[in-house]
């Protein structure tokens, strides 16, 4: 004959079963992408600003219990669960007016980039890394562009983790915008720094 599980033994495991954190990794490849469509937007690379949202994979979870016990949960209490899947929106208007901002600055800047005297730094901003190679009556606004560039880019990063609700990922997706700023934004020829901070060229 089977016993039954007792009612205190049920709640008990329940409540336990409510305590369990259900962990959302960073989704790196799909930050890859939204990175990836923005630069292109930035440079001119034939792509349209920035219009939708990008999937993301379902929530990881740390062990079979836990999904066991978020399914028991939503049975019993329907408000309690978990959303399957969530998507990185690089849509928002704070996005898109940091990209507008980039882009049409962008022009201006690209002949910087091409001379070597402005680079890509290793943390997703831009540098003057040769002022000497700049015309003195042009020096003032090539500084002022970085400037400007860099407050958009240092922007950007944290408005695409705030529209996310994850403000902590901010750091990684600089990480993967300074990667994907000299792998798909960088033409030949232009400097950018290692993960040592030394200047190498494209």
């Amino acid at each position: 004959m089977r016993r039954l599980m007792p009612l205190n033994v049920v709640l008990a495991s329940l409540t336990v079963a409510a305590c369990v954190t259900i962990n959302v990794y960073f989704p790196a490849a799909s930050a890859e992408k939204a990175a990836d469509q923005i630069i292109d937007t930035v440079t001119n690379s034939g792509a349209s600003a920035p219009t939708g949202s990008i999937q993301l994979p379902a929530l990881e979870q740390r062990s079979l219990f836990a999904q066991t016990a978020g399914r028991a949960l939503e049975l019993l209490i329907p408000t309690a669960h978990a959303q399957a899947d969530a998507d990185i929106d690089i849509s928002s208007p704070e996005i898109r007016a940091i990209t507008a901002s980039m882009q049409a600055r962008f022009e201006s800047l690209e002949k910087f980039f091409a001379s070597g005297a402005v680079g890509l730094t290793n943390d997703g901003l831009i540098e003057l890394r040769d002022q000497a190679s700049v015309p003195l009556a042009e020096r003032a606004n090539v500084k002022r562009l970085v400037a400007e560039d860099n407050r958009d880019r240092s922007a950007l990063y944290a408005e695409i983790a705030k529209a996310n609700d994850h403000p902590e990922w901010e750091a990684d997706i600089r990480k993967i915008f300074a990667r994907r700023w000299v792998e798909r934004g960088a033409k030949g020829g232009w400097f950018y720094q290692d993960a040592g901070g030394a200047w190498k060229q494209k």
